[in-house]
């Protein structure tokens, strides 16, 4: 983590990520595909998400997070940084001798090289199968159907543990401590994601938000009645009510979003309540 010089008030608390284990160099251009911007809006044109909009323009890099290149290797040619996502990213070239994007673990290093097969060896990088995957191992990139692309521990710094195999499922210990068993014929990676810092970044002034296309977040209470719940009354005045709520009514907080679903049934145990 680096910290600048409080040469300004923006720059007086600001920290950004340190970079210098990435590779300088732009991001390869079979790789990479334009990015339309939605501003939080759907398509009739409604805002659907609010304070979004603005921003840098930005490519969208193609990342590999399931099997396309089994039993392969790879040789990591270069650490990139990613602008839609807060893990770093890998730039592999196989043995057949094309290249793909893969989301970076800790401790990866150029010149490192890795395979994805349904058993390989136990070091960052490899993908397998969970039920070849040794209890206490970190792991991340985890699919939740077999064969339809890792959908689960994708952020930066996160990991989810193995627990045990058993019946056909492994038992995973998920970054919000609910344990959920998985099919053991899905695949994982082996690995911590990469940029664990990313978390603790300050941004130091809200024009770095306004790049990453965040507007201001504006609070209810400092709205009119007529634009929500929480708005109007004398002076900055509170809420006026026992429960916050949502701009249409809605409770606000402490209200259970999960409906019963047919995937409860793989939840062993909860995340634990802050």
């Amino acid at each position: 983590m680096k910290k600048y010089s409080p040469t300004t008030p923006g720059r007086r608390h600001a920290t950004k990520i340190d970079t210098s284990v990435l590779t300088k160099k732009e991001p390869e251009k079979s790789l990479v595909l334009p990015l339309k911007k939605s501003g939080g809006r759907n398509q009739q044109g409604r805002i659907t998400v609010r304070f979004r909009g603005g921003g840098v323009k930005r490519l969208y890099r193609i990342i590999n997070f399931g099997q396309e290149k089994m039993n392969i290797p790879g040789k990591v040619v270069a650490l990139e940084y990613d602008p839609n996502r807060t893990a770093f990213i890998a730039l592999v070239e196989y043995e057949d001798k094309t290249k793909g994007y893969i989301l970076a673990p800790q401790g990866l290093k150029v010149g490192d090289t890795i395979i994805t097969a349904e058993k390989a060896e136990i070091k960052p990088g490899n993908r397998m199968k969970l039920k070849n995957i040794p209890v206490g191992q970190e792991v991340y990139n985890i699919e939740i159907v077999p064969n339809k692309k890792g959908k689960l521990v994708r952020s930066a710094g996160t990991s989810a543990k193995v627990l045990a195999h058993e019946g056909g499922y492994t038992h995973l210990k998920m970054p919000s401590d609910e344990i959920r068993k998985i099919n053991s014929e899905c695949f994982a990676t082996i690995g911590v994601v990469s940029n664990p810092e990313h978390r603790y970044v300050k941004w130091g002034k809200a024009g770095r938000l306004r790049l990453k296309g965040r507007k201001p977040h504006v609070r209810g209470s400092a709205m009119n009645p007529v634009d929500h719940p929480h708005g109007g009354g004398e002076g900055r005045a509170g809420i006026g009510m026992p429960h916050p709520k949502t701009p249409w009514g809605k409770p606000g907080l402490g209200v259970k979003t999960r409906k019963r679903k047919h995937t409860d049934q793989f939840i062993l145990q909860r995340r634990k309540k802050k």
